[in-house]
């Protein structure tokens, strides 16, 4: 699958990593449902079962341009930069919109999973009796999932490993959010808020050639925590493209079905029109270091429908719906 590509190629993937990151920070979205849409997870997938002990073999006796070729690395190289560059920038601006706008962000995003499950099932082939029990079943995992109660926050190193692995699943798994697993686990605002906001401020401290962050034991608590998130999320997208690549292969068809049920489930979980009927005892995981709610938008909701908004809304759904469509067409006519 390697392959040698142009600088607009480049660019292209690095874009696609930015989507892709920025979905994985939003509950309720799946990065792996956006390299599904845009076409390039099987190559994903592909790219990390390919870090294995063949490749390190070749790490390790210098021969790093077997490894780059052996492993993909240039596409994982510039899908990784732009994933990573998302945390910093993409989620940022979506953090924002959620804050201020937060019933047509929901709208466009429900609207652009409706749009996925067509673009899945729109060459699924034939319907029989094993792929309707696997709908059935990924639909009630979705459900499932959807209505659980979040749990206390717990930054106990092992669980945070634990939390790296079942997190980046949203990468790998379409339609399975991983930042909405972390919500239920607790760690949300640990992980992807607190741990994250530090790390970018020592870098940039450290680029101003201030490193008096490394003698600040909270800064260095929330750099541990960080580090064993990224190694516990390594870990996982290796392993779970290992076991995907190997289902994928044997059993498409019932695969395929539970993704596109699972994602049928999970519409609940963003469904725009919301009121809160839970709410979560107030502290740290609805709250920032700053007292802002930044995920009061994940409790429990009924639908509280406003007139003119909900019109906006429609359109919102309608964008989202018609940005998969323009997408199938154009991956249509590279074809």
């Amino acid at each position: 699958m390697y392959k040698e590509r142009t600088l607009l190629q480049k660019i292209n993937l690095f874009l696609k990593g930015l989507a892709m990151g920025g979905a994985n920070k939003v509950p309720g979205v799946s990065g792996g449902m956006v390299a599904f849409v845009m076409g390039f997870y099987e190559e994903l997938i592909y790219t990390f079962q390919k870090i294995n002990a063949t490749a390190f073999k070749f790490l390790f006796k210098g021969k790093f341009r077997s490894f780059a070729r052996y492993t993909n690395f240039q596409f994982l190289v510039w899908v990784m930069l732009g994933s990573m560059f998302s945390y910093f920038s993409v989620s940022l601006i979506l953090d924002y919109f959620l804050k201020n706008y937060e019933l047509y962000v929901w709208a466009w995003f429900f609207g652009m999973i409706i749009g996925s499950i067509y673009y899945i099932s729109k060459d699924f082939g034939e319907w029989n009796i094993k792929s309707f029990i696997s709908l059935a079943i990924g639909i009630s995992i979705g459900l499932a999932i959807s209505f659980m109660t979040p749990a206390k926050e717990n930054d106990n190193l092992w669980f945070v490993f634990v939390c790296g692995i079942i997190g980046v699943s949203g990468m790998t798994l379409p339609g399975l959010s991983g930042s909405f697993i972390l919500i239920l686990l607790g760690n949300y605002v640990l992980l992807l808020v607190d741990s994250v906001n530090v790390l970018g401020g020592v870098i940039a401290a450290m680029f101003s050639g201030d490193f008096s962050a490394f003698k600040d034991a909270v800064k260095v608590r929330y750099l541990k925590i960080i580090t064993v998130f990224t190694l516990g999320s390594a870990f996982g997208l290796v392993s779970i493209s290992h076991v995907l690549g190997y289902v994928l292969k044997r059993y498409h068809q019932i695969v395929t079905a539970i993704i596109i049920g699972f994602i049928s489930g999970s519409l609940g979980i963003v469904w725009p029109w919301k009121k809160t009927i839970y709410k979560i005892e107030e502290g740290k995981f609805l709250l920032d270091k700053q007292g802002n709610k930044i995920i009061e938008n994940y409790q429990r909701f009924i639908p509280d429908i406003q007139q003119y908004e909900t019109w906006i809304a429609v359109g919102f759904i309608l964008l989202g719906i018609s940005l998969i469509l323009i997408i199938d067409h154009y991956g249509k006519r590279r074809a």
